[in-house]
């Protein structure tokens, strides 16, 4: 993708902070079971470095908070939302699409925030949570980039943290999307590094 322009405009970058938490933005079944409408093989490949992910930030003592979408049968709740984007009943109250994948349950203690809309932030207590305990940086994965990860970094940065996005822990249905939406992230709201990267910006100082 062509940056040449960007240069000198975009290039500002923000620090990793002293107190991250890990944000794993919706990765559950609906997008990781053959045959459900919003399934891809892409997410089975970001679901194995969540998993890598989730583990090191448990080991280094860094929060993990999980997100789901959950919506009233119907979705009234869900609003335009949930009109634009039929495959949403999937997240009905009560359905399989909306369960945590085996390999990465949240664990006793862990937060889960359930949301109606892209942003873990629009109508929930995460940014409550998040100033409660001081969380300065805010580490963003899951599915999907151009959607829900997207909304979310975006609004990390509005409500004053800092957001990380890892792009192997990220997936979209096609990879256009996914790279154009990691490009414009860069370029303006967060910070996008690699797995490797911020498994050592996690690790214990």
């Amino acid at each position: 993708m062509a940056a040449s322009n960007y240069a000198g405009v975009f290039d500002g970058r923000l620090p990793f902070g002293d107190h991250p938490a890990l944000l794993v933005i919706d990765v559950v079944m609906a997008y990781l079971t053959l045959g459900s409408p919003l399934y891809d093989a892409r997410f089975e490949t970001a679901l194995a470095s969540n998993v890598r992910l989730v583990a090191a930030a448990r080991a280094a003592g860094v929060p993990v908070i999980f997100t789901n979408v959950v919506y009233q049968p119907g979705g009234a709740d869900g609003g335009l939302f949930y009109r634009k984007i039929p495959a949403l009943k999937a997240f009905d109250r009560g359905s399989p699409g909306g369960d945590f994948p085996p390999s990465l349950q949240p664990r006793a203690g862990e937060t889960i925030v359930s949301k109606q809309y892209a942003s873990a932030f629009f109508g929930t207590s995460l940014g409550s949570t998040l100033a409660a305990a001081r969380i300065d940086t805010v580490i963003l994965t899951g599915f999907s980039t151009s959607g829900c990860v997207r909304a979310s970094a975006l609004d990390a940065l509005q409500h004053g943290f800092v957001p990380f996005v890892v792009r192997e822990a990220c997936g979209d249905r096609d990879p256009a999307p996914h790279e154009a939406n990691l490009f414009d992230l860069q370029a303006k709201y967060a910070e996008v590094v690699s797995e490797a990267e911020i498994m050592t910006m996690m690790a214990p100082r």
